[in-house]
Order: structure tokens, then C-alpha cells, then sequence
């Protein structure tokens, strides 16, 4: 494989001393018990109904796992070499921990909702199954600019569609049949879980020659590949969206499944897997970027590209050609803020503030994201990323600028950086090193493994 500069290395050995202590059990029993907090408070004071009946049972489960992992800590005092504090028993509490605070609260509420309950599913849930029922009744999931302009002032905004075409998929069941397991929650978790399997087991394999610096270093990245997963699914940002709203999930899940196969040196399929993630959201399209300039270091780029740029553009065909004018309302000036209502993404990061709290402040906010955009791009053409973990960092960084700059924005994007940032260290070939890395930097060498 080729190894790429030392930048990326650095920041997986400083992630690397801190997931170290007591064998990964202390960051462990902090996730779980700010989690477990994180839950508590949101079930006593938040304004929205779904996300407090998560944190009435999310809160539970939370502290469940954090008990078991403190038994594990004072077992593993008595006994270093336990195999109840081992690796396999941590991936078990993980399981678990994402059963009770994301999979049990989601079918609860599911349930409810399937009886009759209103306060039971996030808008987007609703959205996601109304545009199943018009694809499957029109062949296209929007609704067009005159269509939400006749809706009531008060139901204009769930008229928008502001997802790509492929996410109406999650929809269909709901459209075919009105039970509590067709709701759309349910399928964004299963979509999630087989992607999260599947890029799991894409990881590359240990060499089949190794010594004693390899198998190290391979016990290092499976410990870091359950971080990443824990990232992706226990942590509280994802483990509450999942169960009250649920769409960026699957998009997330496929976004690392991609840099899986980008790390398993498997191009086409990562241009493949980034570009169904992109045909359901447009978070996965700078994902797809980086990913085809990754590509381009190894003349693969083509290979990438195919599957990173040609399945989104073939999912609009249909939309474009039954719809046009629906398809530009909801693709491109709902989500620019030209709509006939504007989003009610309105967390308070920078980009936010600037825009309304100074003269022309959306101007300056669109220019700070221009400029970060520009920065990147300037990276990208200078040093581009020769490794999965390189491209996961800069996708991670990258998507954390332009969610701190963007005018309209929510908190619960924050998950992408999240989950990429803590996924990069897992995308780590057994048989590299930073010495050889840092070496091949200053000679011009690439090194093949």
C-alpha cells in the first residue's frame, strides 16, 4: 500500500495513549457515564416529546453498561488477563449498551406511534415516509413549488423533501403497509447495522507473515475499530437521532464502510458505497470528493468517481424527468434558503451568530465557508490524503468547518466529524508503522505492503 505523511500518524498515537489507560476500560466508563448524564438531563428538560422519552429509557441503559464496565475495572485489578475485561467482553458491553439506549427506545416509540400516538417520531420521519408514498404513487418523492404553496401556512415546511432521491427508499414500507416495524426508524437501523457488519469485515486482515511490532499494532486497531463503531452507535448524538429521527444514520454508516473499502485498497467499491450514501443525502458528496482525490493517488480516481458521482446523478434522473421544477424546489433552493419557508436549522454555532448578529452577516458567513472550502481545496491539491486515514481525518475536519460556518445548521450534524475523526485510527493497516511512514515522507518514496 502507500503510506502517507506523518500528519495523520501523530494524531492516531496522541488519540492512541488515551484509549490505552486500563486497556480501553477508563474511556469506556467515561462514554458511558457522561452518556448516561447526557440522557438523564435531556429526559427532564427537553422541549421535544421524542427526545425525552429517549432519555427515559436511554438513561437507563447507559448506566446499566456503566455499572458493568466499573465490575470490569475492579475485576481487571484482580485479575489482568480476565477474559470478562477483554476485548470480545467490551465489544458485548458495546452490543448491549446499543440495544437498551437506541434499539429499545426506537421500537418503543415506534410501537406507540403505529397505536395512535402523535409525539412519538421527529418531522423527518414523517417527511422520509411522505415521499415514499408519493414515489411510490408518482415516481417522484417532492412535491412541486405550486403544490406546497396550496398547503396550509402551518404544513408548508413538511411539504419540502430536502433529501436526495434514494432516501425516499426507507419510506416505501410505511407506503405499503401501516404497522410499528414499517416505520422508517426502523429500516434506518437496519440499513445502519449491515453497512457498520459490512465495513467492520471490509477492514484489511492482518499480514500473514508477522512478528511482534505487527501483532501490537493489530491489537491496537482492533481496539480502535471498536471505538469507531461505539462512535457510530452508542454515542449519545447518534444513539438519539437514530431512535427520534434516524435519516443521517445510514448515510454515516455507508460513508465509513466506504473508507473501509478505501483502506482495503478497493476503489471501485468505495466510489459505489460513498455514491449510494450520496444518492440519499448531501452530506456524503465532500466524503465522495475527498475520497475521489484519494483515489487519484493511486490512479484509481476514474474508478472512484464512477460509483462517487454517477449513482447520485442516476438516482435524479427519474425525479428530473417526471418533475423538474419539484426537484430543484427541494434539492436546491430549500436547503439554499430560497424556499417558500426557510429551515428551522438554527443551533447557535458561529456561522449562525454571524449571519444574524452582524451587518451583512450572511454574506460573511457564506464568505468563511467559501474561504475554509477554498483551504481544503488547497490542501487537497498540495498534499492529497494516500491513505483511508488521511482521507477520514480531512473528511472529518472538513465537514466540522463547514457545520461551524454554515448560516443554518444543527447540532446533531456533529455526528459526521465525530464518527470519521474517531474512525480514522481504525482504517490503520496492521503492517504500517510512522517510522517507515515518516521516512518514505523525506526520501519521495512510496512504500508497498
Amino acid at each position: 500500500m502507500i503510506v502517507d505523511d506523518p500528519t495523520a500518524h501523530r494524531s492516531r498515537w496522541h488519540w492512541r495513549t488515551l484509549d490505552n489507560a486500563a486497556d480501553g476500560l477508563a474511556l469506556d466508563l467515561g462514554l458511558y457515564a457522561v452518556s448516561a448524564t447526557f440522557a438523564a438531563i435531556t429526559a427532564v428538560t427537553s422541549t421535544l416529546l421524542p427526545h425525552r422519552a429517549w432519555g427515559a429509557v436511554a438513561a437507563v441503559g447507559y448506566l446499566l453498561a456503566t455499572l458493568t464496565v466499573i465490575a470490569q475495572l475492579l475485576l481487571r485489578r484482580r485479575s489482568p488477563t480476565s477474559r470478562l475485561t477483554g476485548l470480545p467482553a467490551r465489544w458485548t458491553v458495546t452490543g448491549l449498551a446499543w440495544a437498551t439506549t437506541t434499539l429499545l427506545p426506537l421500537a418503543w416509540q415506534s410501537i406507540d406511534r403505529a397505536g395512535g400516538r402523535t409525539d412519538r417520531a421527529q418531522e423527518e420521519v414523517l417527511v422520509v415516509e411522505q415521499a415514499g408514498t408519493r414515489l411510490l404513487e408518482h415516481g417522484t418523492p417532492y412535491l412541486g413549488p405550486d403544490a406546497i404553496a396550496a398547503l396550509p401556512p402551518g404544513e408548508q415546511l413538511m411539504g419540502y423533501t430536502p433529501y436526495q432521491p434514494g432516501m425516499a427508499m426507507f419510506g416505501l414500507p410505511r407506503a405499503l403497509l401501516d404497522t410499528w416495524w414499517t416505520d422508517s426508524r426502523v429500516w434506518f437501523a437496519v440499513g445502519t447495522a449491515l453497512a457498520l457488519a459490512v465495513a467492520v469485515a471490509a477492514l484489511p486482515r492482518t499480514p500473514a507473515t508477522t512478528g511482534q511490532a505487527t501483532i501490537a499494532a493489530t491489537r491496537r486497531r482492533d481496539a480502535a475499530v471498536l471505538r469507531g463503531v461505539q462512535a457510530a452507535t452508542v454515542l449519545p448524538i447518534c444513539a438519539l437521532t437514530l431512535a427520534t429521527g434516524g435519516d443521517d444514520l445510514p448515510v454515516l454508516a455507508l460513508c465509513l464502510l466506504a473508507l473501509a473499502f478505501a483502506a482495503a485498497e478497493r476503489p471501485g467499491r468505495a466510489g459505489l458505497v460513498v455514491g449510494l450514501a450520496g444518492a440519499l443525502k448531501l452530506f456524503a458528496w465532500p466524503v465522495a470528493l475527498v475520497l475521489i482525490v484519494w483515489g487519484l493517488t493511486r490512479r484509481s480516481g476514474t474508478r472512484v468517481a464512477v460509483g462517487a458521482i454517477g449513482l447520485p446523478m442516476a438516482a435524479l434522473v427519474p425525479a428530473l424527468l417526471v418533475d423538474r421544477d419539484a426537484l430543484t424546489e427541494n434539492v436546491l433552493r430549500f436547503p439554499l434558503g430560497h424556499g417558500l419557508v426557510t429551515s428551522p436549522a438554527q443551533s447557535p454555532f458561529p456561522g449562525y451568530l454571524i449571519a444574524n448578529a452582524l451587518p451583512a452577516g450572511r454574506l460573511i458567513a457564506a464568505g468563511l465557508l467559501v474561504a475554509a472550502g477554498v483551504a481544503i481545496a488547497v490542501r487537497l491539491a498540495r498534499r492529497p490524503p494516500r491513505t483511508a486515514v488521511a482521507t477520514a481525518l480531512i473528511c472529518g475536519y472538513g465537514l466540522l468547518a463547514a457545520i461551524a460556518l454554515m448560516p443554518s445548521t444543527r447540532f446533531g450534524y456533529l455526528l459526521y466529524p465525530l464518527a470519521l475523526l474517531t474512525w480514522a485510527p481504525a482504517l490503520h493497516r496492521p503492517g504500517d508503522t510512522p517510522t517507515a511512514a515518516i521516512a518514505d515522507k523525506r526520501s519521495g518514496r512510496t512504500t508497498s505492503a
